[in-house]
């Protein structure tokens, strides 16, 4: 059993910064780098993808990356944990692995987590019982189910763990939890049980902490944010990982940003509800026993992390066709740049009404003035200029086309001074809802398929 590991974080999300990983691999010594890349919108998008190229589905910037980080990792035996493989993890690995003959890399293993798409079995679960209901409203996915566009379950770390036993370097996933990411090697190297819900707790809590890369080491900080330094050179987080469950949270030397005990709080209350219930298929964690103490200049220790036993159920993360949107914009100037919006919206909703368009939802924004706090914006006086957003969301196609159609007679049709019209008129692009479910573990399997150069 190792003493340590180094978990570094090298993306956030699907376009984080692309240097990051890079530096992960080339400034410090780490054993593991994790990478995030998929949120919900992403795997309907992957999808998309996927049904015009069956050799697409997956994050195209992954394979470009491994392409330049690959020697390096292969030189200095770390590896690489990604659900970068969306819902084809299969083509995603398949491609590495033609970078890796082009490399001249040989012996590589790449393990590939497979089950956690579950759009084409839908209609067999309903069968067994299964009605993946919406968590919030309680309606079953059958209502939803001719626009289902993705059906993908958050498996955790234990099938990763089993990739990295089976001798993989780099482990491409679909739907894994981002906690899982960072949680399984620890699982691996120290040997922790799927029973010891306190290190598995901690694992995860140093997950949610690394899964939003440069964000808990400095980056969206709201504490202090001029105090951080060189943002443009932006350390990633590492955590540093001991087999007692305690954690560092650190970064490489001479990279800009700060490890500070209020930058992981920061990052410890984002996306989280009850804080005693943060749930995962792993283990549940109890963030309000959570101990964080500066340990030096970009160190901070966690410790004292509590865990309860997992629950019977994965979460389930659909996606759903649910209409149309269109939206444009018209820049008005000094003076009066704010009455001048709001009448050119008024004249908009006059006419749309008059063509007797029928929409959900009809919003408008004023940039430089309520497009952040809406209702709670403070008034001002005369600003220089205004940009009128407005945009319409509805079922019907041509509805939302016509409205597209309307914004630019605005430009000689109603108050002076407008500029900011380009691009062409709005067009109807489709709107994707989230369909959040849960399915209990029995009905569902991951697989482990170990692929090799």
């Amino acid at each position: 059993m190792k003493e340590k590991i180094r978990i570094a974080s090298g993306q956030g999300f699907w376009g984080d910064l692309l240097t990051a990983p890079i530096d992960q691999v080339t400034k410090g010594p780490i054993d593991y780098m994790m990478m995030d890349y998929l949120a919900e919108v992403t795997m309907s998008i992957m999808q998309k993808q996927k049904r015009k190229d069956p050799k697409l589905g997956y994050a195209k910037d992954l394979v470009e990356l491994m392409e330049k980080i690959l020697p390096t990792c292969v030189e200095k035996n770390i590896k690489v944990i990604t659900n970068g493989g969306g819902v084809n993890p299969i083509a995603c690995s398949e491609a590495i692995l033609e970078v890796a003959r082009k490399r001249g890399i040989k012996n590589l293993k790449i393990g590939v987590v497979l089950g956690d798409d579950i759009l084409d079995n839908i209609d067999e679960l309903r069968k067994q019982g299964i009605e993946l209901k919406n968590m919030e409203s309680g309606d079953p996915a059958s209502t939803v189910r001719d626009r289902l566009q993705s059906a993908n379950v958050y498996f955790g770390a234990f099938p990763v763990v089993e990739a990295l036993n089976g001798g993989a370097q780099i482990v491409i996933t679909g739907r894994t939890t981002d906690t899982g990411l960072t949680l399984a090697p620890m699982i691996y190297e120290f040997g922790w049980s799927n029973s010891d819900w306190d290190k598995l707790a901690a694992g995860t809590v140093a997950g949610h902490i690394m899964e939003c890369g440069g964000q808990a080491s400095g980056g969206n900080f709201s504490a202090d944010w001029q105090s951080v330094p060189d943002l443009a050179h932006i350390g990633f987080p590492i955590a540093e990982a001991y087999p007692n469950g305690e954690i560092i949270i650190t970064k490489h030397e001479n990279t800009g940003g700060m490890v500070t005990v209020q930058t992981v709080k920061e990052q410890l209350l984002y996306e989280i509800g009850d804080p005693t219930q943060y749930i995962t298929p792993d283990c549940v964690a109890d963030f309000t026993t959570i101990q964080l103490q500066q340990a030096g200049k970009d160190r901070v220790k966690m410790s004292g992390v509590k865990g309860k036993p997992a629950t019977e159920f994965y979460k389930v993360s659909m996606s759903y066709l649910d209409g149309y949107t269109a939206v444009g914009t018209l820049t008005y100037s000094w003076p009066q740049a704010l009455e001048k919006a709001k009448k050119a919206d008024e004249i908009l909703r006059t006419r749309i009404q008059d063509l007797k368009l029928e929409f959900e939802e009809i919003r408008t924004e004023y940039l430089g003035y309520n497009s952040c706090h809406g209702p709670l914006a403070k008034e001002i006086q005369d600003p220089n200029e205004v940009v009128l957003r407005i945009g319409v969301r509805g079922q019907n196609y041509k509805a939302v086309e016509r409205f597209g159609k309307e914004l630019a007679p605005l430009i000689l049709t109603g108050p002076p001074a407008v500029t900011g019209f380009a691009g062409g008129r709005p067009k109807p692009s489709e709107v994707i809802s989230y369909w959040p479910a849960l399915i209990p573990k029995k009905a569902v399997t991951p697989q482990v398929k170990i692929m090799e150069a």
